[in-house]
């Protein structure tokens, strides 16, 4: 079955080089994504170790949209890595673009 997954992403949406120095833990609200095809697209947001992870409603995709749809998430991670697929036969997708809503919440863990 066809899928993805995104490089690890912070709240800027681009993954920080240069080590962990100024990583802060973000809350991942949503998703929005120019997404066209025939199916469901089940969506993941993974933790950067896959210890944590959070199944986000599936997209009902449509083979013309005029809209992007949107779907709800809250994780709260460093960084984050979204998983796109599909899981039965003859499902396809094509993505125009992703929108990661996040926002940093702490500068660390907790003690």
């Amino acid at each position: 079955m066809p899928f993805i997954k995104t490089a690890m992403l912070n709240e800027r949406g681009a993954a920080r080089t240069g080590g962990s120095s100024g990583e802060y833990i973000n809350h991942f609200t949503g998703v929005r994504m120019r997404v066209i095809g025939q199916g469901n697209l089940q969506l993941s947001l993974l933790s950067p170790d896959g210890v944590n992870t959070s199944v986000l409603t599936p997209t009902i995709m449509q083979s013309t949209n005029r809209i992007s749809p949107f779907t709800l998430s809250s994780f709260t991670q460093e960084r984050v890595q979204l998983q796109v697929q599909t899981t039965e036969i003859d499902e396809v997708f094509r993505i125009n673009r992703i929108i990661l809503f996040a926002k940093a919440t702490a500068t660390m863990e907790p003690a």
